[in-house]
C-alpha cells in the first residue's frame, strides 16, 4: 500500500477520477444521501488530498482543509472514506492518523475541527478528537462537531 498528499494541481486526471468516485460511490449511492459533493473546496490551493493506492485501486481518501475554508478558526479533515474491499483491513485508523499528523504539520498552531457522523464518536475520540456539540443533522445524517487540539508551542 503506498501513501500520497497532494495538492489538487497536483492530482493526475485518473487519480481525481478514482478519489472522486470512491466518495460518490459511498457518500451518494452507498449512504443513500445526495448532496453537493462538489463543492470548490478540493481546488483551494492549501487544500491537501491524502490518499492510499493498495492492488492499483484507491483503498483509502480524505481530505484537509486550510483555516477557515470550512471553519472560521480551525483547520479540518472531511471526506474521510475507506474503499469496501479495505475495511476488515482498519485502513480508518491509519487514514485519521495520517490526516491528524499532515494538518498538524501544515498548520501546528491551529486545531482540528470534524463534522464526525455521530455513530463514529468514539472511532474518532481515540484519534484524539473531543465531542465539542450536541448532536445535529446535515444532510440527513446524524453528526456531532468534534475538535483536536492544536500543538503547543513554548514561546519565550
Amino acid at each position: 500500500m503506498n501513501w500520497y498528499c497532494k495538492t489538487f494541481n497536483d492530482l493526475s486526471l485518473n487519480t481525481l477520477y478514482d478519489l472522486l468516485k470512491l466518495r460518490c460511490d459511498v457518500f451518494v449511492v452507498e449512504q443513500d444521501c445526495p448532496y453537493p459533493e462538489l463543492d470548490e473546496l478540493d481546488r483551494l490551493p492549501e487544500t491537501r488530498h491524502l490518499y492510499a493506492i493498495a492492488d492499483g485501486r484507491m483503498a483509502a481518501y480524505a481530505r484537509i482543509l486550510p483555516i477557515q475554508a470550512s471553519y472560521p478558526l480551525y483547520s479540518s479533515i472531511g471526506r474521510v472514506v475507506v474503499a469496501p474491499q479495505n475495511r476488515k483491513d482498519k485502513l480508518g485508523h491509519a487514514l485519521v492518523q495520517k490526516s491528524v499528523t499532515q494538518a498538524m504539520a501544515l498548520w501546528p498552531e491551529i486545531a482540528i475541527k470534524i463534522g464526525a457522523q455521530s455513530h463514529l464518536e468514539a472511532f474518532y475520540q481515540s484519534h484524539g478528537f473531543a465531542t465539542v456539540s450536541q448532536p445535529y443533522l446535515e444532510d440527513g445524517i446524524e453528526h456531532i462537531s468534534m475538535l483536536h487540539q492544536a500543538l503547543k508551542q513554548d514561546k519565550c
